[in-house]
């Protein structure tokens, strides 16, 4: 079904509490959302809100779309793989993996139908600005994902101008891939912020395809994604980003942000999470991320980095994003 510009399928406040924002003793705010976790069995540990609900994945499609484009014919490995599966943040190594994509299949950066934009890296700006560039398709940070959409249309010989249609054999590929993963029939078509085609799924379906791409067998095409960017998390993020201090944190975490907080991760003993903060707030994500994988047995120690959120006052810390699933 398509979306309905206005529709909601569960109204903001009827989302449950996660993170109560405290500052001075004072509870001045709440970020409302849904969260599941599973246990290594694939059974459910815990559901906050309901997680059958649809929801719009944005970017933790792409280990999804990623595994759909190797089953078409997609030959990428290492850092390569992993920038395909990932929302880059525009430092040189990003730009340069996504060249060399492209320049493997005989394309150019011409051929992108990313928006332009400048880098999210604050280095990477900086020398952007020093350079007088201007915004550019490349600099995307799903430019990664676009550039291996192209070149499986390169390897099939299918057309790279209509390489965004829904009906496109390369969208249906990554289409099969997503209801594959997730056990989940498509619940709503949308467009992404990147241009790309964006299927709804439910909370639970996301939890169910990472958990399916740490636990498949070596070789296959969901754990070949999943190795790549455990293996090579600067390419999924960046340097400063949280789904790469995450993974190196954590020994073994595949994970992964999506735009408006949507959040995926999975242990390699198969315990997985995937929850959206209603709101959008991408201040929700670490602290909600952090005790969820306690919940799931993950030492303090490897997710104290991460977790805190403090609020500042005169420049000081005076309060923190607090948890209330705990």
């Amino acid at each position: 079904m398509a979306v309905i510009p206005g529709d909601s399928v569960v109204p903001d406040e009827a989302q449950p509490v996660l993170v109560e924002i405290v500052r001075s003793g004072f509870v001045e705010g709440v970020h409302r959302g849904r969260l599941v976790l599973l246990e290594s069995d694939g059974t459910v540990a815990l559901s906050i809100g309901d997680p059958h609900a649809v929801l719009l994945p944005r970017s933790c499609s792409k280990l999804m779309q990623a595994t759909g484009m190797l089953e078409a014919g997609l030959d990428l490995h290492g850092e390569l793989l992993a920038i395909a599966a990932g929302s880059h943040a525009g430092a040189p190594i990003h730009i340069e993996a996504v060249r060399k994509i492209l320049a493997g299949a005989g394309l150019g950066e011409q051929d992108l139908q990313t928006p332009a934009a400048a880098p999210g890296d604050e280095e990477a700006l900086a020398e952007f600005h020093q350079r007088g560039e201007e915004p550019a398709p490349i600099y995307f940070n799903c430019s990664g994902k676009h550039a291996a959409m192209l070149a499986t249309c390169v390897v099939n010989g299918w057309p790279t101008d209509t390489y965004l249609d829904p009906a496109h054999p390369l969208q249906l590929a990554c289409r099969a891939a997503i209801e594959r993963l997730t056990g989940d029939r498509i619940g709503a078509e949308a467009v992404d912020g990147c241009g790309a085609p964006l299927l709804g799924v439910s909370l639970l379906g996301l939890a169910r395809a990472v958990r399916a791409c740490v636990l498949a067998e070596p070789d296959t095409h969901e754990r070949r994604v999943a190795d790549a960017m455990r293996a090579h998390p600067e390419y999924v993020a960046g340097e400063h980003k949280l789904d790469t201090h995450a993974m190196r944190a954590v020994p073994g975490l595949l994970a992964k942000t999506g735009a408006e907080a949507v959040y995926v991760a999975a242990l390699a003993n198969g315990r997985a999470l995937a929850f959206k903060i209603d709101d959008g707030s991408q201040r929700a994500i670490a602290p909600v991320l952090a005790e969820a994988l306690r919940r799931l047995d993950v030492p303090d120690a490897d997710v104290a980095g991460f977790g805190a959120a403090p609020l500042l006052g005169g420049g000081r810390p005076v309060g923190m994003l607090r948890t209330v699933f705990g």
